[in-house]
């Protein structure tokens, strides 16, 4: 199995041999775009299974609306549509026919243009709202509270997979309120959902915080996110939540009739995360051998891989590896026992490290004698013997204990990598010699954001919500400042 190149070599090239190495996805015949393999599936599933269930008990229901959206319904809102006309993929036609000039090949039918474009969604306000206008009349219809899980496609230049791709997978949360504080509420709500799931089951520490005016949602009158670090030292936007006000409502015209009789628009709110998820995954915990994956989330937790000589010895030794399977799988862990013969017990080892299968149970003729088993960490790559005696119990308190010091790890790599700088040129030269979040006072402009961006590359990644009011001034004008906010270079 060829080696990985090292984070430390190519973190870039690191990251790309990974994932197809690790069979998780791979380029598709389509530019731009990915197939997600069976394994890499299975780590998505997982992470949906999850938002889903938190979705529903938050009061949520999944609906499905087009994958196509007229232009003039696109257009409607002028903010959202001007956001992502750049990056459209839109259809002009519905039919093809053989080309007369040739009978091998296929042409597009000039008869056969749409008297209106249709754009492919690369998110569907614009749908869901128009459909929302004949569901709300009154207060009564209300809150609607939907969620979509889709495809959705934005036109990128430079792709890379699960990060950036033509299409992706996503969810899409639409909502409409009676009021504002509803709206705003709920907009919150949502944050605090994903990164509970984000934190507490890809072991990913994230902060809290508001997009400033330039880095908003198209069309959203407040946007909230959770920002994550990379172990490259580059912030990750992990997913974001958007109070749009009434400006979809205004846009769609749906007004509906409040407790006192009157004409008012609705508030709406959108959210979603998308198979971006999967890069975070990787980039935050992954090491030069390979994935590392927290328990919650692996397709596979545990493995078991016999050491044998002859077909005698691994009968022996598949007995008691087909009891600890049947134990550890009575507890609902997930475990795979790996008894074929045509790889050695190292190669196999190999594979489920470069798999980041959380742990490892090998099982030799020496074990049988002393009824023990091998147990290697995935997460720290430490090994130890331990008896058979309760080792399904042994197994599933280690399996906690590697999801906790996973996220433990990811943290404090995340916190040495806060840094409070209080002039331009300590900045610059955090970002480049050190990288991560600098934390940093300014002074409200697009100007000052803008050159700061243009100069270093580094953005305005959020305002923390739990930023504490402190006197300063900024960085580039030396205005006066009341909070710090976080700049990076991000993905």
């Amino acid at each position: 199995m060829a080696k990985l190149t090292t984070r430390n070599e190519d973190y870039s090239k690191w990251y790309n041999e990974l994932v197809v190495k690790a069979d998780l996805a791979e380029n598709s015949g389509v530019r731009g775009s990915m197939v997600i393999k069976p394994y890499g599936y299975a780590i998505w599933e997982k992470i949906q299974a999850e938002l889903d269930k938190k979705f529903k008990e938050t009061g949520h229901q999944n609906a499905y609306f087009p994958l196509f959206v007229p232009k003039s319904l696109f257009e409607a809102e002028e903010k959202n549509a001007e956001g992502f006309a750049k990056e459209c993929a839109v259809v002009t036609h519905y039919r093809l026919k053989t080309d007369p000039n040739n009978p091998h090949k296929l042409i597009v039918d000039p008869e056969a243009k749409l008297e209106e474009e249709l754009i492919v969604r690369p998110t569907s306000e614009a749908i869901i709202w128009n459909t929302y206008k004949s569901w709300i009349q009154s207060y009564r219809d209300l809150p609607i509270l939907i969620n979509q899980w889709a495809n959705v496609v934005r036109w990128e230049m430079r792709t890379r997979l699960f990060l950036r791709t033509a299409e992706f997978l996503w969810q899409e949360g639409h909502t409409a309120h009676a009021t504002r504080e509803e709206a705003v509420e709920e907009t919150e709500k949502m944050l605090e959902v994903y990164a509970d799931v984000v934190e507490n089951f890809m072991a990913i520490p994230v902060i809290k915080g508001l997009k400033t005016p330039t880095e908003r949602f198209a069309g959203a009158d407040e946007t909230y996110c959770i920002e994550a670090m990379m172990q490259d030292g580059k912030a990750l936007q992990a997913g974001t939540s958007h109070f749009l006000g009434q400006n979809f409502a205004k846009a769609f015209d749906v007004k509906f009739t409040n407790r006192e009789g009157k004409q008012e628009f609705a508030w709406a709110t959108s959210w979603g995360v998308s198979t971006r998820l999967m890069g975070a995954l990787i980039m935050t915990h992954s090491d030069d051998f390979g994935l590392v994956l927290p328990p919650k989330l692996a397709p596979i937790q545990v493995v078991i891989v016999p050491i044998f000589k002859g077909e005698e010895q691994l009968a022996e030794i598949s007995k008691v590896a087909n009891d600890i399977f049947d134990k550890l799988k009575a507890k609902g862990i997930s475990v795979k026992y790996d008894d074929r013969t045509e790889y050695k017990p190292g190669w196999k080892f190999a594979e489920y490290e470069l798999k980041g299968v959380p742990l490892r149970i090998a099982m030799g003729a020496r074990d049988l004698e002393n009824k023990t088993v091998e147990i290697a960490r995935r997460d720290n790559l430490t090994k130890e013997v331990r008896s058979l005696e309760n080792i399904e119990d042994y197994i599933e308190e280690l399996l906690i204990t590697v999801q906790n010091d996973i996220y433990k790890k990811a943290e404090t790599y995340r916190n040495e990598h806060i840094t409070k700088v209080e002039s331009y040129e300590e900045f610059k030269k955090v970002l480049e010699e050190k990288g991560g979040f600098i934390s940093a006072h300014w002074d409200g402009t697009a100007e000052e954001e803008e050159q700061i961006k243009e100069e270093t590359k580094a953005t305005i990644r959020c305002i923390p919500l739990d930023a504490e009011e402190e006197q300063g001034v900024s960085l580039i004008t030396g205005k006066p400042s009341d909070k710090r906010v976080l700049f990076a270079k991000a993905y």
